[in-house]
């Protein structure tokens, strides 16, 4: 994998209404965003990035790219990324959610075959601060230091890290694996990226409490991973047992049918606590637990 600084990246969708403001974020960062994609505006530009009809025409006069960021509405997000890993490109961002799910089965059978990294859909992105920013993460929201953060949730994300920030908790790399029902990455994948990055000291999940990839993560950590993690699972305290996930799922389930509850919310505390894994009740509690776990794991 590589995101790094001098990562190139190519953003599909240009013309999403909140592009402008995402670019702009992306380059205040330092990110080398090379060049736009929107069939029928090759050779406009955007806040200097200049946009083509097709990837192919893209990589063509920019070179090899090795990050697509797709921003293309949900029913055009497989013609989007199937364009995009035909180009050579083997790492994707979907940040549009919503995806049908059927698209992102025969997308993700293709990303198993080119062996194409693929985040979302549902995905901020990722993001090094201060260094590299590939998504809509708000990058006044971090800071370097050494809490990694791994991030089933939408939104909230920004908050808890600028929460960690406030408490002069900086991050290291955060990565938010998506809110739609199937993602690409999942927690475990992340988790050992985490374990083997210098930077990091300690890794904070960002989970949703009735999801069972927070249950395989916890199990990972207690057979995988040495450094110290902690945990918030959004929405525990809850009253209703409800699926929990961003606002455009919770809407369709509503609409359409109710989706069955995979987990309990004590099942997947209980596979946390098994594992030694602190859970925070409120995101407030996070700079503390974080701090005393870092403070433990540096007196063993």
């Amino acid at each position: 994998m590589k995101w790094q600084k001098d990562s190139t990246v190519l953003l599909q969708g240009v013309h999403h209404p909140l592009s402008l403001i995402y670019v702009e974020q992306m380059q205040l960062c330092g990110t080398k965003l090379v060049a736009g994609v929107s069939a029928g505006h090759g050779g406009e530009s955007l806040a200097g990035v200049p946009v083509f009809d097709l990837v192919e025409q893209a990589i063509t006069q920019v070179g090899s790219v090795d990050i697509g960021l797709i921003l293309n509405p949900p029913f055009r997000v497989l013609d989007a990324a199937l364009e995009a890993i035909a180009a050579g490109i083997r790492q994707l961002v979907i940040v549009s959610a919503g995806v049908p799910p059927l698209d992102m089965i025969q997308l993700l059978r293709k990303a198993q075959e080119t062996h194409t990294l693929i985040l979302g859909s549902g995905s901020q992105g990722l993001i090094v601060p201060q260094d590299f920013s590939v998504g809509t993460f708000d990058p006044y929201c971090y800071t370097p230091g050494p809490i990694g953060i791994i991030s089933h949730c939408d939104r909230l994300t920004d908050d808890i890290a600028q929460t960690l920030t406030q408490a002069g908790l900086g991050q290291s790399l955060v990565v938010a694996l998506g809110t739609d029902g199937l993602n690409g990455s999942n927690f475990e994948q992340w988790l050992q990226v985490l374990e083997e990055d210098e930077n990091t000291q300690a890794i904070l999940l960002l989970g949703q409490p009735n999801s069972n990839g927070e249950m395989r993560a916890a199990d990972y950590v207690a057979s995988a991973i040495e450094k110290p993690v902690v945990t918030y699972l959004a929405g525990r305290l809850a009253k209703i047992n409800q699926h929990f996930g961003d606002s455009l799922t919770i809407v369709a389930n509503q609409l359409s049918h109710k989706r069955p509850v995979l987990t309990s919310v004590e099942q997947t505390v209980q596979a946390f606590e098994k594992a030694n894994i602190p859970v925070a009740h409120c995101p407030w509690e996070l700079p503390d637990l974080l701090r005393d776990i870092m403070e433990h794991a540096n007196a063993s």
